[in-house]
């Protein structure tokens, strides 16, 4: 069943994304007006670089603190974003997909083809095309 079916054919591939030299209170901004918890980071060439959390943002917050550096100085994304970024290949099957959720504990998923981020693809949407295939029977 969800072996025929690709990564491709269920990710969301309006992404809100970064650059390594977006200013990390930018990053942040955004991330809170769009209501997302994270972003892939891409570079200029549209390949993935890196992924900025919610929880990158906060130890990025605390380090500066700590650090007693002028709130709002903050850096850029690439300083504090996560490089070693778990990925999915754009015709990996949903199986797979399922699989890797499940084995790295992870919500969502960049999506690549060629190292060029193409989509993202959540936990929600894997269950969507479980649904769609048990309607169709």
């Amino acid at each position: 069943m969800l072996r025929s079916v690709k990564a491709q054919d269920y990710m969301a591939t309006r992404l809100i994304s970064f650059g390594p030299e977006t200013h990390l209170f930018d990053a942040i901004r955004a991330m809170q007006e769009y209501g997302i918890s994270g972003a892939p980071v891409v570079d200029v060439d549209g390949c993935l670089v890196g992924m900025l959390s919610e929880l990158d943002c906060l130890k990025a917050i605390l380090s500066q603190t700590y650090h007693e550096e002028e709130m709002g100085s903050g850096g850029h994304v690439a300083d504090y974003m996560t490089r070693n970024v778990d990925t999915v290949s754009h015709d990996a099957d949903l199986t797979a997909v399922a699989h890797q959720f499940i084995t790295h504990g992870r919500r969502r998923l960049p999506v690549v083809k060629a190292g060029k981020l193409v989509g993202q693809i959540s936990r929600r949407d894997v269950l969507r095309a479980v649904e769609e295939f048990a309607k169709d029977g």
